[in-house]
């Protein structure tokens, strides 16, 4: 069966740099899976990986889109499916690494997530509907309709919520039988002592800072305004009020570590609700990485 290695965890956790070894060592590719690095331009605030930090290791899904165009999570899986087999015919591994969990949730656990065609009047309806009652009145009606399609969605993300909705509306609740079992996947998520990753957070964002997010967003609100569509994303959208004089400069730095933090928290619980994960605490960057290292051994000879 056709091997995928997979590397998870919450954002701070140092999944690039481990992902970059794991190339190095079993003579891989890495696959982004970032909802937000997809995106051209949208470099700092999302921590994108350098092409000097990338060590000549080849990395796909990064910088694909522009930033006003949609990019559902089918869209992603069928991205996924399609860079893996390229990988795979050159007799590489490939490795998908990233944060957004869900795109890896729907690939491995072969969600209905597609096939469903853009319905632009059930969309007007639906977004009258959100303004009306709020998010969480769509949410509720996902899960009434499908429940796995609820999993995870950000009620901050009204396109993924509207489209989450149309397609738990219109599809045909089945999962598609189409590359089931065709991939043998190894899962890895990384962890971390909740006040350690929580404090590699802060600091995180005070680079961001200093490195100029600031000027990034004010370059892209100048070219797309608001229609960017991962201006909505967090570490963009506190930024974006900061510049509407909405929130002044220290409130804006605050809110970005918060709302990382509990991004952190929502993608530990995500997590569990993933089949065959397996946790490698990253205290111990080393041990932890020789851990990695051993078990993909005996599963990848």
């Amino acid at each position: 069966m056709k091997k995928v290695l997979v590397i998870l965890g919450p954002t701070g956790v140092g999944k690039s740099g481990v992902a970059i070894k794991l190339a190095k060592r079993f003579d891989g590719e890495i696959i982004s899976v970032d909802s937000v690095q997809i995106y051209k331009r949208f470099n700092i605030g999302s921590a994108k990986i350098t092409q000097e930090q990338m060590q000549g290791i080849k990395h796909y899904g990064i910088d694909i889109l522009e930033p006003i165009e949609n990019f559902s999570v089918y869209d992603y899986v069928q991205f996924a499916l399609k860079t893996i087999e390229d990988i795979l015919k050159r007799e590489k591994l490939p490795i998908l690494v990233g944060g957004t969990a869900l795109y890896v949730k729907a690939l491995t656990e072969n969600f209905n997530l597609g096939g469903t065609e853009r319905n632009d009047q059930f969309r007007q309806e639906a977004t009258k509907e959100l303004e009306k009652f709020g998010s969480h009145y769509i949410l509720e009606q996902i899960k009434a309709l499908n429940p796995q399609l609820a999993i995870g969605l950000d009620l901050n993300n009204t396109p993924r919520l509207l489209r989450a909705l149309e397609i738990a509306k219109f599809g045909n609740g089945k999962e598609k039988e189409a590359n089931k079992k065709e991939y043998d996947y190894k899962i890895f998520a990384l962890t971390l002592e909740r006040q350690a990753l929580y404090n590699k957070i802060n600091l995180r964002v005070e680079q961001m800072i200093d490195e100029g997010l600031i000027d990034e967003v004010k370059s892209i609100l100048k070219d797309y305004g608001k229609s960017a569509v991962p201006l909505k994303a967090i570490g963009y959208k506190e930024v974006v009020s900061y510049l509407m004089d909405e929130i002044d400069l220290q409130t804006m730095k605050e809110k970005i570590k918060q709302n990382t933090r509990h991004y952190a928290k929502r993608q530990f619980t995500f997590l569990k609700t993933m089949k065959n994960i397996n946790y490698i605490d990253m205290q111990n960057r080393e041990e932890g990485l020789d851990k990695i290292i051993e078990e993909v051994i005996k599963w990848h000879s």
